[in-house]
C-alpha cells in the first residue's frame, strides 16, 4: 500500500489544479484502449505512478500528454526506417 502522502484526493484533483487520471480514465481521455496505456507504463512512457485511496495507480494530464506524444514520435520513428533489402 502507497504512504499516505502519496496518494492523490479522491476528486481527481491536487490544491495546485494538477488533475490525476486511473489507467481506465486515461484511456477514455485519449480515445485509446486500456491495453495501451498498460504498454506505455511497460514500454517505460509513464513511470513514477501516484496511488489513489483504493490503491489505483494513477497519473497526471501532463504524464499522459508526454507518453501519448512518445508514442506517437516512436510510431511515426518506425515507419520512416526504410526496409532492408534482402
Amino acid at each position: 500500500m502507497p504512504h499516505p502522502t502519496n496518494r492523490a484526493p479522491a476528486d481527481g484533483r491536487d490544491a495546485d489544479g494538477t488533475i490525476w487520471f486511473t489507467i481506465a480514465e486515461a484511456a477514455a481521455f485519449t480515445g485509446r484502449a486500456v491495453q495501451t496505456i498498460y504498454s506505455w507504463e511497460r514500454r517505460g512512457h509513464l513511470t513514477d505512478p501516484r496511488h489513489d485511496e483504493q490503491g489505483r495507480r494513477i497519473y497526471t494530464q501532463q504524464q499522459i500528454a508526454d507518453a501519448e506524444r512518445t508514442a506517437r514520435h516512436n510510431a511515426a520513428a518506425t515507419r520512416r526506417v526504410e526496409p532492408i533489402a534482402c
